[in-house]
């Protein structure tokens, strides 16, 4: 159980041999989610032994096309690969469009249902939900409609103390009330209190997903407190009116959101494709925000581990 995130792609729109477009992975608990799918993310997956099969939900984040490209060929591949399994997509309305234009031309219809969760860029919303995380949306400020994703796992069950359970004699039909905080009564009527049965779980993992946008603190109050914040760099600071100009950010722009927001660690990305060497975006960021790192091509970040290495 837990968060990690595998980074497929980091570059932003003009293709370069180093670096593809924007991809992600989330793996957070028993749930694979892909955020964004920029062309050639399929055989990113294969280089770095992602199974598509596991995925059942995929995230765009707006429709410029370093962001949603792959998507077309990665459902292709899923259906000629035999799968029966919906696929959900929570896109821009428009991406809707897209797909049904491209079965219709191809001549190839989805064998496997795609249900399509249109988004509209005006207000945060929840956009999945099942007992154990929620994921909502947040406006960005880009030049055409775009929303980050939020990710919340939800307050984990107390930890129970096998000690405990076998003094009491309690028999297991009762862990999972006793895991959710209630007390528990012994035959002879004496209360045993959930305290002293249970220990309190790590607290709950959040990622946010901040894809093209400028910098934009309206966003502070929506991912307020995040364990890994992801937030565009497109740019460093002395190209700063040409990322206002475009709707981008630079990294210290990027630094200043993550400090703002009390995220615990930072991850740049949809770097330009005019820096080779990455390392001046740490050089630029980590004075105001030391945990910062790059969003490296293959890297996968485990939220449990107490230190990343971030080795370019």
């Amino acid at each position: 159980m837990g968060f990690k995130l595998t980074i497929l792609g980091s570059n932003s729109a003009r293709p370069i041999l180093a670096r593809r477009p924007s991809a992600q992975i989330l793996q957070a608990n028993q749930e694979t989610f892909l955020i964004d799918c920029g062309e050639g993310t399929q055989l990113q997956m294969i280089k770095y032994g992602i199974k598509s099969s596991k995925i059942n939900h995929i995230f765009i984040s707006h429709l410029h096309g370093d962001h949603y490209l792959g998507l077309v060929g990665l459902l292709d591949t899923l259906a000629l690969s035999g799968r029966q399994t919906p696929m959900h997509i929570y896109a821009p309305p428009m991406l809707e469009k897209v797909l049904d234009l491209h079965h219709q031309i191809s001549g190839f219809p989805s064998p496997y249902p795609i249900v399509f969760h249109p988004l509209i860029a005006d207000q945060s919303r929840i956009i999945y939900d099942t007992p154990e995380l929620t994921v909502s949306t947040v406006v960005l400020s880009h030049r055409i409609p775009c929303t980050g994703f939020v990710f919340r796992e939800k307050t984990l069950a107390r930890r129970l103390l096998k000690a405990k359970t076998l003094e009491y004699n309690i028999p297991f039909t009762d862990f999972h009330d006793i895991k959710k905080g209630n007390d528990y009564t012994l035959p002879n009527g004496i209360a045993i209190l959930n305290h002293e049965l249970t220990d309190a779980n790590r607290p709950p993992y959040s990622y946010a997903y901040c894809s093209d946008t400028a910098y934009f603190p309206d966003i502070l109050p929506h991912i307020q407190n995040v364990s890994v914040l992801y937030h565009e760099a497109t740019y460093l600071q002395d190209k700063i009116s040409k990322a206002a100009i475009r709707g981008h950010a630079t990294a210290q722009e990027a630094a200043a959101i993550a400090l703002q927001a009390n995220a615990e660690r930072l991850i740049l990305g949809h770097f330009s494709s005019s820096y080779q060497d990455l390392n001046p975006f740490l050089t630029e960021a980590r004075p105001t925000f030391a945990q910062t790192y790059i969003a490296i091509e293959g890297k996968t970040f485990d939220f449990k581990d107490k230190e990343w290495t971030n080795e370019l």
